[in-house]
């Protein structure tokens, strides 16, 4: 009777767990057809507004998510010093006093006249003192508050689950660093001029030793107008990727930018011991001109305007982006997996721990839309 039972309601959680996915699904087919506007009777809906504006909507829900990350973190900010304050038996202001602005030190004398000198002003120096004051101590002061919020943040365990905007980006024949079968995918649209784009590639493979086996990163070219080199040089690395060695040639043309004239290009292949004649052949003949071309084409589907661009499992961020904000989005990732696979693996452990009864393969099937949920986490997880 008590087996009985507990099978009973183990297939209850079961049915709502596919109830639960269906609805979803009917849910978003419903948004998906909800009609935007009428033109000459014809109904326009949600479905068409998302696919034939999805860059102007990208970008808006971006710098919407941009605000709202914002407005977050200070949300963050005010609770954890009200948190602190209430352990310390103090005011918020007391506290901020206390910790930030008592520990500030006076800027001397000496630093005061060289910051004067930069200021390169016509006024003389007694006249403008009180204000230079002023200048450097708010200016250590912010710093000082942000040092110590950030000890506050590290200590508490901060975790932001607000995720960036999503658009669906096709791989194609992307080169690849990384496992094929990674849970987290990042997309990058580059181009190998951009000043970020240089000072975001380290911390890219960076990104990749923190979370190793768990990360992919997939690279698009989108070379900017304003840089004259950046498409040449992006062929050069696709004629490299011909002979197996995109990712070294890539490599060297972020670590020695701004080397991208033709003949340097020439040299890069040389240095990684490529078939010279072959690459040059493909160089000068632009052979991969309209691979670079069709990148590009995509980018602007999308509505990129600048580089770098990421999207981490289709999650979109621009820009310069922070080794921090990138390794957030990358934790918010791995967090919807792991939860996506432990809702559905729970249920036949539960069964055989209440039971002492080995469950059926087909008892608990995955609801509706649960294996396109976690493609990816599956085989990271086994």
């Amino acid at each position: 009777m008590q087996i009985s039972r507990t099978l009973s309601t183990l297939i209850g959680l079961a049915l709502g767990m596919s109830v639960s996915a269906f609805a979803n699904q009917a849910s978003a087919q419903e948004i998906s057809a909800a009609v935007v506007a009428e033109v000459g009777g014809q109904k326009l809906t949600r479905m068409d507004l998302e696919q034939e504006q999805a860059a102007k909507l990208l970008q808006a829900r971006y710098q919407h998510y941009l605000a709202e990350h914002e407005a977050v973190n200070q949300l963050i900010e005010d609770h954890l010093l009200e948190m602190e304050a209430r352990r310390e038996h103090l005011t918020v202001d007391q506290l901020l006093d206390r910790e930030v602005g008592g520990k500030v030190k006076e800027p001397t004398e000496d630093q005061l006249q060289v910051f004067y000198e930069g200021l390169q002003s016509n006024e003389p120096y007694a006249a403008v003192r009180e204000k230079i004051v002023a200048t450097l101590r708010q200016v250590r002061v912010a710093k000082a508050r942000a040092a110590y919020i950030e000890s506050l943040r590290s200590q508490a365990g901060v975790r932001i689950a607000l995720a960036p905007p999503e658009a669906e980006v096709a791989l194609d024949k992307a080169p690849l660093r990384g496992p094929e079968d990674a849970p987290v995918v990042i997309v990058e649209f580059a181009d190998y001029e951009c000043p970020y784009c240089q000072r975001i590639h380290p911390e890219l493979k960076k990104l990749q030793a923190e979370f190793a086996g768990q990360v992919t990163v997939a690279f698009k070219d989108f070379p900017l107008p304003m840089h004259a080199r950046a498409e040449k040089a992006a062929e050069a690395a696709r004629c490299a990727a011909e002979q197996g060695n995109f990712w070294d040639f890539h490599d060297l043309l972020f670590d020695n930018a701004p080397k991208f004239d033709p003949a340097q290009l020439k040299e890069h292949a040389r240095v990684l011991k490529l078939d010279v004649a072959r690459f040059d052949h493909c160089l000068d003949g632009g052979e991969q001109a309209a691979a670079v071309r069709k990148d590009f084409a995509q980018g602007q589907r999308l509505g990129l305007t600048g580089t770098p661009s990421f999207f981490i499992n289709g999650h979109f961020l621009s820009g310069a982006v922070k080794y921090d904000t990138l390794r957030e989005v990358v934790e918010q990732q791995l967090a919807a997996c792991t939860k996506s696979l432990q809702s559905q693996s729970d249920l036949p452990a539960l069964f055989s721990k209440l039971t002492g009864l080995l469950p059926d393969s087909q008892m608990f099937l995955p609801p509706l839309g649960f294996a396109k949920e976690v493609t990816h986490c599956a085989t990271w997880q086994q």
